[in-house]
């Protein structure tokens, strides 16, 4: 099997694998909260697992909010920071129209709770003009919430130059950094974020393992009550689970200068060799700054479903766009705001290459594709 779609998940890596193993047979069942001895040491590998997370990140431990998932991390930022504003007036809400789709849900949501909410689209290349950026943050906005690199076409956002923007005119910043983490050089230093989420399953830990940075003196209400994380977050903390997060945070961060400079040219010869043997292939965000593994291939006129159908059949696993939206007919937010027509969005799949990726299996997809394109072509014929 070549698997080519590490945007919606990747593989556990072995040593996590290894960890959270011991950590459900060894006693690792303490209740973090508890003061006896069992409780006690819980706590003790919660802090570590933390304190393991800011280091890689340039935060402090205390800065550091576990949660189950990056969805999560988008919600509790967006909605946490509206319910924990001080200044009424504040009503102002920017971010853009191809974010994940677990922020667009959760910017929804503000707008029922009052929430003026500017969604701006991208330019052609996917990605968003900073200058559209800056000049939407009035003095009324309370946040400003932009990915770092967008998970079907991999274009990374300005989010530096918009995050420095924010900070001059006291409004908060977050980034969705889900896709960026272990392809791109992730240090609050890089962009100085109030609000940062990620999600450990995009570089091999578990699915159900999020974090959201929440920056000193940021408020942030919980949105489930409770005492714990800070009181940002309520419920019985999953210590391995951060221990798990820790560990394939500081591994991902470790390989991520090679592997990026690995799979960049991979994912370069891929999308050379199949606009080379394929005619009217469009490759999307191609002029922008793209994350290094990521490649989004229009194949004008085919059926995308029928083409994903082909290449699974054939061992090879990849998707027509983000994961949660997956299942459904309706066409990808995020090609659709970049002026894509419904038929090219429908004609258009993603490949996500991993570290294990070869340039063997860039040659069997390249192949393959050679191979299915013209028939899901006819198959779209009227």
């Amino acid at each position: 099997m070549i698997y080519w779609d590490y945007n919606a998940a990747a593989p556990l890596r072995p040593e996590v694998a290894t960890l959270l193993s011991r950590a459900f047979t060894e006693g690792g069942f303490g209740n973090a909260s508890s003061v006896h001895r069992v409780g006690r040491e819980a706590r003790g590998r919660l802090d570590a697992a933390r304190a393991r997370v800011a280091r890689v990140l340039g935060c402090e431990p205390k800065e550091v909010c576990f949660t189950g998932s990056g969805s999560e991390a988008d919600a509790l930022a967006l909605k946490g920071a509206w319910l924990g504003r001080k200044e009424p007036r504040r009503r102002r809400v920017v971010s853009t129209a191809i974010e994940h789709p677990s922020a667009l849900a959760a910017l929804h949501q503000l707008e029922a709770l009052g929430a003026e909410v500017v969604r701006l689209p991208p330019d052609r290349t996917g990605q968003v003009p900073r200058e559209a950026l800056l000049e939407a943050l009035t003095p009324d906005t309370l946040l400003c919430s932009l990915m770092w690199a967008n998970n079907e076409t991999g274009v990374v956002q300005p989010v530096a130059d918009v995050s420095r923007a924010c900070r001059q005119r006291g409004i908060l910043f977050h980034t969705d950094a889900v896709q960026a983490a272990g392809k791109l050089p992730l240090r609050l230093g890089e962009v100085d974020a109030d609000l940062l989420s990620l999600s450990a399953h995009k570089f091999g830990g578990p699915a159900g393992a999020g974090v959201l940075v929440v920056r000193k003196g940021v408020d942030v209400q919980a949105l489930t009550p409770g005492h714990q994380e800070a009181g940002r977050r309520g419920g019985t903390q999953n210590v391995p689970y951060a221990e798990a997060f820790a560990l394939a945070l500081e591994l991902a961060w470790q390989e991520q200068p090679a592997v990026a400079e690995r799979l960049g040219a991979l994912r370069d010869t891929f999308e050379r060799e199949v606009r080379t043997r394929l005619a009217d292939v469009m490759v999307n965000g191609e002029t922008a700054p793209r994350v290094p593994n990521t490649s989004s291939l229009t194949l004008e006129g085919a059926d995308g479903e029928a083409l994903l159908i082909a290449l699974d059949l054939d061992g090879i696993c990849a998707s027509s766009g983000a994961a949660c939206a997956s299942g459904t007919l309706t066409p990808s937010h995020v090609l659709r705001a970049m002026g894509l027509t419904p038929a090219r969005t429908h004609a258009t799949l993603r490949f996500s290459l991993g570290p294990p990726t070869t340039r063997e299996e860039v040659e069997r997809v390249v192949e393959a594709l050679v191979r299915h394109v013209p028939r899901a072509r006819e198959l779209n014929t009227p």
